[in-house]
């Protein structure tokens, strides 16, 4: 029985329970040392159950192995923006195959970070990915690292799809925007810390209906960890910050934004 799944009476015994993590790269080398025990902890923290999105296409079979071993793990596919060139020339229909067994496609999106590749390679890939999951019915995870206007401009090409803008950090009027398109908003470490006023303040005024909590493990730390690799753990740090900034007891913020998980992945529906 996975860490994830066994010891449910003393998971409920915790103040706050039953916690998603909605975006975390457990399958990544960070913890190939102790990926048991950062499991283990996880459960003893609350948390029920964790979304891996993928990055790149070569750690998909890592990504298909370490869900399948670890139930309580739930697979997304895609290929982030910085890791297109990674892609080979039979990847559409070796991702179409593994979205069969995802609870949504992702990571994707844009990112105009300095090294980052083309932004008409980026385009397309993002186009065609999101096409991908229209056709399929699947959500999708979505990365905007200083490309945010364009990630919400190029979504109203692709009315009716649904997903989470991961790692959000914009303004009100763009979280707005988003969730008028049926997005939700992925809220992490940044979130944590003190000087992550403009997000801080954001975030108090936005519907708990609309926020998705995550870790993004093994980065985006929280603030009290500094230079140490970050894990699902921690995410009742995330939600003790939401509880505090919208003045709602921790446990209810963790019931509203699990039971948002689940609704957008179909958790409950999926192996």
């Amino acid at each position: 029985m996975s860490p994830l799944t066994a010891g449910a009476e003393n998971v409920a015994k915790l103040p706050v329970h039953g916690l998603i993590d909605s975006h975390c790269h457990l399958d990544d080398a960070a913890f190939d040392d102790d990926r048991d025990a950062v499991l283990r902890r996880a459960e003893t923290a609350g948390v029920c159950k964790i979304v891996v999105p993928a990055y790149t296409p070569k750690h998909w079979g890592r990504l298909k192995e370490t869900c399948r071993h670890h139930p309580g793990l739930y697979p997304a596919y895609g290929v982030h923006p910085l890791y297109l060139n990674d892609r080979d020339g039979a990847w559409e229909a070796t991702l179409a195959a593994l979205l069969t067994q995802s609870v949504a496609l992702g990571e994707i999106g844009l990112d105009a970070s300095d090294g980052a590749p083309d932004a008409a390679h980026q385009r397309a890939g993002f186009a065609t990915q999101l096409a991908m999951a229209r056709q399929l019915g699947l959500p999708v995870i979505l990365h905007a690292r200083q490309s945010l206007e364009e990630v919400i401009l190029t979504l109203r090409r692709f009315l009716g799809l649904r997903g989470v803008l991961h790692s959000f950090s914009g303004s009100l009027v763009q979280a707005q925007r988003l969730m008028d398109m049926g997005f939700l908003l992925g809220l992490g470490g940044a979130l944590t810390h003190p000087r992550a006023q403009r997000l801080r303040a954001t975030v108090a005024n936005l519907p708990v209906e609309s926020l998705l909590a995550e870790t993004d493990a093994p980065w985006q730390t929280p603030h009290g960890h500094p230079g140490t690799r970050n894990e699902p753990a921690y995410l009742s740090e995330i939600i003790a910050s939401l509880a505090q900034l919208r003045h709602t007891p921790a446990q209810e913020i963790a019931r509203i934004t699990a039971q948002n998980a689940l609704t957008l992945f179909h958790l409950q529906d999926a192996p």
